[in-house]
């Protein structure tokens, strides 16, 4: 999906910043190459952001505008857990798409503290300076909700659940970025989706429902299993897969 086109030059030059993160690594976002990528001199930096800080931010806050976009446009259906998990594989595949800037808008490569530290999404009205995170993750709770609604998952805080359910996708698209699941797919049908069953078991679904809704997936557009992109992010690769029983 094209993202929107920049407009003024505070605009193209988080465009440029987005571009050079994914290109270069964070190593590669420095006011000197930002400038130039839109033709400028380093005092714009200082002029609309004061400082590469301001940068780093504004990348956040955009980084999460378009993730929560793309995650909305994952069409809904009448069952609720297979939204969840055609949400999860979208998820997935924006991450891996971008790794560099995945890593960079929940703060693991950003200097200093990343954006979620300091705000409880956990509990629903909760008033947060980055309405971008409440907004994408706002999805997962209302297909959370949803679920409860439909009697698949036990009642409790959806917003709670919901965090849960962050937590185990966010967990292994990061595992997976690093190589830590290898590179040919395999991770998706060995860890995540069993992951994802237990988790939905575990909150009270039955198995053979999880199947049904994991089934009826293929009729979901949008919700493609990616390949890994070549350039993912690639970190200490394990040892030899264990034996199954």
């Amino acid at each position: 999906m094209a993202e929107r086109p920049a407009e003024g030059p505070r605009e193209r030059l988080v465009d440029a910043a987005i571009r050079l993160l994914e290109r270069d690594g964070p190593e590669g976002l420095n006011a000197r190459e930002l400038a130039g990528a839109i033709g400028a001199s380093t005092m714009a930096v200082y002029t609309h952001f004061g400082g590469m800080a301001g940068v780093h931010e504004a990348v956040m806050r955009e980084s999460f505008v378009r993730f929560g976009r793309r995650l909305r446009d994952v069409p809904r259906t009448d069952d609720p857990v297979t939204d969840l998990l055609a949400l999860g594989l979208a998820y997935r595949e924006y991450a891996l798409a971008r790794p560099q800037l995945y890593r960079f808008m929940f703060g693991i490569t950003a200097p200093g503290a990343g954006p979620m530290i300091g705000h409880d999404l956990t509990t629903e009205g909760t008033p947060t300076e980055l309405a971008e995170v409440n907004a994408t993750f706002g999805q997962v709770v209302e297909l959370v909700r949803r679920a409860m609604d439909a009697g698949r998952i036990r009642s409790g805080e959806p917003a709670t659940i919901a965090g849960q359910v962050w937590s185990m996708i966010h967990g292994y698209v990061l595992l997976e970025i690093v190589g830590v699941f290898g590179d040919d797919g395999r991770g998706v049908t060995e860890i995540l989706a069993p992951h994802a069953a237990n988790l939905l078991v575990g909150l009270g679904d039955r198995r053979e429902a999880v199947e049904r809704s994991a089934m009826s997936l293929a009729a979901v557009p949008m919700a493609s299993r990616a390949p890994r992109p070549a350039t993912a992010v690639r970190g200490p690769r394990p040892g030899p897969r264990p034996n199954k029983k």
